[in-house]
């Protein structure tokens, strides 16, 4: 009993693995008959294909449906005025001639198909440098439906103009475009459209800004008509908002100046007297706003017009060179007779007294060096006359008080009115500016609208 059970699983089993063994033979099978009907489908479809002609040539014009998804967007350059943008571009058209049918209703393909089909030869109008990605493999795939409708998509690095008007920097915004067509066919031949319509067939990935400086703020598509002498050309074109940030030129610029001016108004509350003092301020402060306005210009192109930084530093360049001229003229008007330093002043403010008793004993002692006088009335007489006289000197030169008007700590009524108008004017002068500034809304200038 128990051998013919075993025999039964025995048999069992070996049914099993021959079904199994069956089933991968028939999957094998298939597909090795897939691969040769997939093989002969693109053999056929290749047979007689010339990829000189474009798709309907001499019967309809070619529409190619383009879309882009931006993966990463940055850096921009100011001195440069261009941008780099990193995409996935990707365009659709139809080709009769590759309509097929079979199991499938659209084949993967290798890109070394692209090289053997006609492709759209679409190029950058702004662009300086563009890069295909080609590691490990050409980045590009290509797709093909049962209807002869074709997707073509590659990886590419741009490096495209940006036009910028920098009147209102670093308050301003632009709009960097991206404009691409086709390079020899007109719209009689070739027509682009954007697939998904101008408002979604441009997007940008959520973590795709690669900007220290500047927001990104949106995106919008269009396209426009140009006329050349060869005819009328269709050209996409795809305008990305940027804002700069205001940040890194406050700290780098803005507050020093700020600080700069605040420094040259301190002279206003130094003696007029200290001329050492307020001369080094009013001739270093002159010299610390040439550096700023000099480096200020260094992250900027060459360009013609004053920028909002440079009205900004000019402003604080007239106050500072204001405060250098307000104490050379009240350098000008400070009387020269008395003496600079303090210890003279003192001293011609609070004569010393001398003791009249030596100042009477030092007459009557030259005297009787150079005669002999005999103790007599007459001696007495003049001695006595000689220390009268000495009195009424010195009491006389006591009397004699300097002039209160004239003191050494003396101010200055232009160093009093300099101190009220100077911070006044300049606190004035940053409300105008700021408020203009900050509440003006972002002027893009040269943007296309959307069609």
């Amino acid at each position: 009993m128990a051998r013919l059970v075993l025999s039964l699983l025995f048999l069992c089993g070996g049914q099993t693995s021959l079904c199994q063994s069956t089933s991968e033979a028939q999957k094998e099978a298939a597909a090795n008959d897939n691969s040769t009907v997939f093989t002969r489908i693109l053999d056929g479809l290749l047979d007689g294909y010339d990829n000189r002609l474009r798709p309907g040539l001499g019967e309809n014009v070619t529409e190619i449906k383009t879309n882009i998804f931006v993966t990463s967007f940055g850096p921009v350059s100011d001195t440069e005025m261009e941008y780099t943008i990193d995409v996935f571009f990707r365009q659709s058209w139809k080709d009769e001639r590759l309509c097929f049918k079979g199991p499938m209703e659209m084949l993967p393909l290798n890109n070394l198909l692209a090289s053997n089909i006609w492709t759209p030869d679409t190029f950058f109008l702004n662009g300086k440098k563009s890069i295909a990605h080609n590691m490990t493999t050409p980045n590009k795939l290509l797709r093909l439906k049962d209807d002869g409708t074709l997707l073509y998509t590659m990886r590419l690095t741009i490096s495209a103009e940006c036009p910028m008007q920098l009147e209102d920097f670093p308050m301003d915004a632009h709009a960097c475009p991206l404009k691409f067509g086709s390079y020899a066919y007109p719209v009689s031949e070739v027509v682009y459209t954007w697939t998904q319509g101008a408002a979604k067939s441009v997007v940008v990935a959520e973590d795709g800004s690669r900007l220290n400086q500047y927001h990104l703020i949106g995106q919008t598509a269009g396209t426009e008509d140009i006329h050349t002498s060869r005819g009328q050309y269709t050209v996409m074109m795809a305008n990305f908002y940027l804002k700069r940030k205001i940040g890194y030129f406050v700290i780098q610029t803005y507050m020093p100046c700020f600080m700069t001016v605040i420094l040259s108004q301190v002279s206003f509350w130094l003696n007029r007297e200290s001329v050492p003092a307020r001369t080094v301020f009013g001739v270093t402060t002159v010299l610390t706003m040439t550096t700023l306005s000099i480096s200020a210009r260094n992250s900027l192109p060459k360009v013609a017009y004053a920028t909002a930084m440079d009205w900004f530093i000019a402003v604080c360049y007239a106050f500072v060179f204001s405060a250098l001229i307000e104490f050379a003229t009240v350098n000008y008007f400070t009387k020269r007779s008395w003496a600079w330093d303090g210890k003279k002043a003192l001293e011609a403010q609070h004569p010393k007294k001398r003791d009249p008793m030596v100042l009477s004993k030092k007459p009557n002692n030259v005297c009787s060096a150079g005669v002999n006088y005999t103790p007599n009335l007459t001696k007495d007489v003049s001695i006595s006359t000689i220390s009268n006289t000495t009195s009424v000197q010195l009491r006389a030169s006591e009397t004699k008080m300097v002039d209160p008007k004239k003191t050494y700590n003396s101010v200055s009524k232009i160093d009093k009115m300099s101190r009220i108008v100077f911070p006044v004017l300049f606190g004035t002068f940053n409300l105008v500016y700021w408020a203009t500034y900050l509440n003006r809304e972002p002027v893009v200038k040269g943007v296309v609208t959307s069609t």
